[in-house]
């Protein structure tokens, strides 16, 4: 199950790259951009600001009505048929997921071989959690490597040794987050302990494979973990670099669009001169500290 394939993408590793998003992940991390990619199912994005109330989707199915001349979205009545994304005239509803093989995948990540070539891009999966599906990235990778396509894997490190193993033979570079080194501030942040991230961390260190770190750094949140991540990153020998990602609130609109409350509806966003500060911490101890893209 992906959600999305999005080309020209130069935030998700070197050069121009086609990311490919998976749906689910075992993370809930209260700062998510992508809160479309948390579950596995189905979801449509419905944004009321883009609504005409023309009544077009009233006529398909019970989730849409006309009140008043108002159009309304009953959520808890819609049987994800799809049919009000195709029918809209503003783009109004989003559907969060895509039917496709993985050759139809890799196919169409495929369409921009040139440009990622020409780059030294490639294609990036990403998510949600790409390693929730390790059949799936594996499928995709082999037809991809058929075209000498290098991979990037986003991922969050949650996974097992045996999935990491599955992927390793086709990954080019991960791209792993660390989003706090102190397991209670992990926890707290994505529900889920960091132990088995920072070993597999680890674990593809000790193989060699290129890395780049992020470090999600979230006001109020993780904004502590700085100096031990750099402890931490300073005792690897594979990472290329880290980059600081400031908190961003892009995605509360997404989460009124799925019918969800945005976590953290109050958090501020971090001065240049706190990123700067993280940044200089994480350098003290010997790591490529790069800006964000």
């Amino acid at each position: 199950m992906i959600f999305a394939i999005k080309p020209f993408e130069i935030h998700d590793g070197d050069g121009i790259r086609t990311t490919i998003f998976f749906k689910g992940c075992p993370l809930r991390c209260k700062w998510c951009h992508n809160p479309e990619s948390l579950s596995f199912e189905k979801e449509i994005l419905f944004d009321g600001e883009l609504c005409a109330h023309c009544g077009r989707c009233s006529s398909l199915c019970s989730a849409n009505v006309m009140q008043a001349g108002k159009h309304i979205f009953l959520r808890e009545q819609c049987i994800l048929c799809g049919k009000c994304v195709e029918i809209c005239p503003k783009d109004a509803f989003e559907a969060a997921w895509r039917d496709m093989s993985a050759q139809e995948i890799a196919l169409e990540a495929l369409r921009d071989e040139i440009f990622m070539k020409g780059s030294g891009g490639g294609v990036t999966f990403s998510g949600g959690e790409p390693l929730m599906q390790p059949n799936l990235c594996v499928e995709i990778a082999k037809i991809l490597k058929e075209h000498e396509i290098n991979i990037a894997v986003d991922t969050s490190g949650y996974v097992s040794r045996r999935t990491l193993d599955q992927v390793i033979p086709y990954v080019d570079t991960f791209l792993f987050d660390i989003k706090a080194i102190d397991e209670n501030v992990h926890m707290d942040c994505t529900g889920v302990s960091n132990r088995m991230i920072l070993e597999n961390i680890r674990y593809v260190d000790s193989l060699g494979i290129p890395m780049e770190i992020r470090y999600p750094y979230v006001p109020g949140m993780n904004d502590g973990e700085a100096e031990k991540i750099g402890a931490f990153v300073g005792k690897l020998k594979s990472v290329k670099a880290l980059r600081v990602l400031p908190y961003h609130n892009y995605a509360e609109r997404k989460y009124g669009c799925l019918g969800k409350n945005a976590p953290l509806p109050d958090t501020p966003l971090p001065s240049g001169q706190e990123i700067r500060a993280a940044e200089d911490a994480i350098r003290r101890h010997g790591v490529t500290c790069v800006p964000a893209k």
